[in-house]
């Protein structure tokens, strides 16, 4: 991961016109002007030229129904398991529903369409057969029960070195899904888990797979034996010390970091995913496990690939928390950005209590942490508004716009949770249909939905510009409905400015340029035109839209110095 923490340096490559359509940063041309231009960027991870659309496999597409398993699990069947409790006419589902690896690239061009440049694709290691019987049956809305449950998510692994059955077609592994979304310019980002296994205690008795571990070639390493933790004796029983004695997550198995063997058994099983094709690696529950033991495996991984792009899931709304994980010391991962997260949704979401207003701007501003945070580098954080784990955003399809407008154009880099184009099944929660198959059909009808449209049009734009992947941020107003900032990228001889301005009210606003925003000719970002732009002059912002204007020359010395010292962060 990139680390902001330099010296700032002049270059001796120097400036000429830049195309707006931007080439990506590890291919940017040296091209030739007057003067040399101060280095001036956010971020050079390659990763940040990306935005990420985030699937939930089993939940995206049936593209091929003979890997459904429809038979498997016996009397504790795994296909289709209505939750139950819910009201009439609202479905969720705990079983597994089809969703596979056909599905995913059969609708690649449809993400690649939309502005995504990458995908990030829920475990697809092996998971259990059956459905778990023990723990807290599962109910309506309930939070960290899994009895009744499958293993449909992938988060239960139990080979780790082995596909899951549900995914693959007779001719499409893992490494053919990789090589074929690469070949529609997509990315492959892997989620990856090393806290934890399946449900491992608390089963009537003891059924297959459940808490149990097997190696590369099939051999079984470890067993909880459906003991509950404290009864583990990994002093005298070899099939114990995979794990801890403690309770972390429901009846989840507790690997243990400690245990050199579980560092080699996970460092091996996830180069083996990256061999077959994998980008980059999310990273379930970061916080579960020791920071000592992210820093080896990072470090072993990135010894086969330097550079390795790692994203952790450290649940927590607190910045100095999750800024942990992203200093070298302990794996210099990035991390997804919860405390953005909280801000947006206070900003852009419907509140729920209908005489409360949304918060202004200026929450956004407070959580970006653009100037002395505690984050080794914020521009490489991986911003979002909801996930699979919590509530689905909860708004009109007007706030959806909004909030993709700013998470189109800020800093960090941007994920979307399937379906959010379209605003499917907004507000629900997990339990209660945040989880829900989406299908072909919502995918051949979303580019009608006016999120859909909104969503691809600023997608595109930070596609297809290098400063609003990479630049640096500079806030210029953020209060109330109103944002203007600026985002400049200058590396390498390449020079970028781009100005955003974000009117997230119902009333049209006006923005008095700043000082600040370079004199001149830039050009509108939608539609090409040419606009004289100086100190003073008024811009009209209509009600809930986003305005981008770029520039590419490079800033002028005053600013240049002002942005220098965001530069050493």
């Amino acid at each position: 991961m990139t680390n902001l923490r330099i010296f700032v340096i002049a270059v001796a490559s120097v400036l000429a016109s830049c195309t707006e359509q931007a080439v990506p940063v590890a291919n940017a041309p040296a091209n030739l002007a007057a003067t040399p231009a101060t280095e001036l960027y956010g971020t050079l991870e390659p990763m940040a030229s990306n935005a990420v659309y985030f699937v939930l496999t089993d939940r995206f597409v049936n593209g091929d129904t003979s890997n459904d398993q429809r038979d498997q699990g016996g009397k504790f069947p795994t296909f289709d398991r209505p939750t139950p409790g819910g009201p009439p006419g609202e479905t969720d589902n705990v079983g597994y529903l089809g969703g596979d690896f056909r599905g995913l690239l059969n609708n690649a061009r449809y993400i690649k369409n939309m502005g995504f440049g990458a995908v990030w694709i829920t475990p697809i290691v092996d998971n259990p057969d059956e459905a778990f019987s023990g723990g807290k049956p599962v109910t309506w809305k309930g939070s960290f029960t899994d009895g009744g449950k499958t293993g449909y998510h992938g988060y239960w692994g139990v080979n780790f070195y082995e596909l899951d059955e549900h995914l693959p077609s007779e001719d499409l592994n893992f490494k053919g899904l990789a090589a074929g979304l690469k070949q529609q310019g997509l990315k492959t980002v892997l989620d990856i888990v090393a806290n934890h296994g399946s449900p491992s205690f608390s089963m009537p008795v003891d059924q297959p797979k459940y808490g149990e571990i097997y190696d590369a070639n099939g051999t079984l390493i470890a067993d909880h034996q459906n003991l509950p933790p404290e009864k583990l004796d990994p002093e005298h029983n070899p099939l114990h010390r995979f794990y801890t004695k403690k309770t972390e997550l429901a009846e989840l198995s507790d690997n243990d970091e400690d245990n050199p063997a579980v560092l080699e058994y996970f460092v091996g099983a996830y180069l083996q995913w990256i061999d077959q094709g994998a980008d980059a690696f999310r990273v379930d529950t970061v916080r579960h496990m020791k920071n000592s033991f992210w820093h080896d495996f990072t470090a072993r991984i990135r010894a086969k690939h330097p550079g390795f792009f790692m994203f952790g899931e450290s649940y927590d709304y607190s910045a100095e928390k999750i800024a942990v994980h992203t200093l070298p010391e302990n794996g210099a991962m990035s991390v997804l950005d919860f405390p953005l997260k909280a801000a947006m949704e206070s900003a852009f979401a419907t509140p729920s209590d209908a005489s409360k207003a949304k918060a202004g701007f200026n929450v956004i501003a407070d959580a970006l942490y653009l100037e002395k945070g505690p984050y080794a580098n914020p521009y490489e954080l991986m911003s979002f508004y909801d996930n699979h784990d919590m509530a689905r955003f909860s708004g009109s399809d007007t706030d959806f716009i909004n909030a993709h407008n700013f998470l189109f154009t800020s800093r960090g880099i941007p994920i979307v949770y399937y379906g959010s184009e379209i605003g499917f099944m907004r507000g629900t929660v997990e339990h209660a249909g945040n989880r829900n198959y989406f299908g072909q059909a919502n995918i051949d009808a979303a580019p009608k939905s006016p999120i859909y449209q909104q969503l691809q049009r600023i997608a595109k734009v930070r596609e297809a510009n290098v400063a609003l992947q990479h630049g640096l941020q500079l806030d210029l107003v953020m209060q109330n409905d109103q944002a203007a900032f600026l985002r400049v990228y200058q590396h390498a001889g390449q020079a970028q400015t781009a100005l955003v301005l974000l009117n997230k009210g119902a009333l049209p606003l006006e923005y008095a340029l700043d000082a600040r925003v370079p004199s001149g000719r830039w050009k509108n970002a939608f539609d090409a035109t040419d606009v004289q732009l100086a100190a003073g002059k008024k811009l009209p912002i209509a009600p809930n839209s986003v305005q981008v204007y770029l520039r590419d020359q490079a800033v002028d010395s005053t600013l240049a110095a002002s942005l220098s010292s965001r530069m050493a962060h």
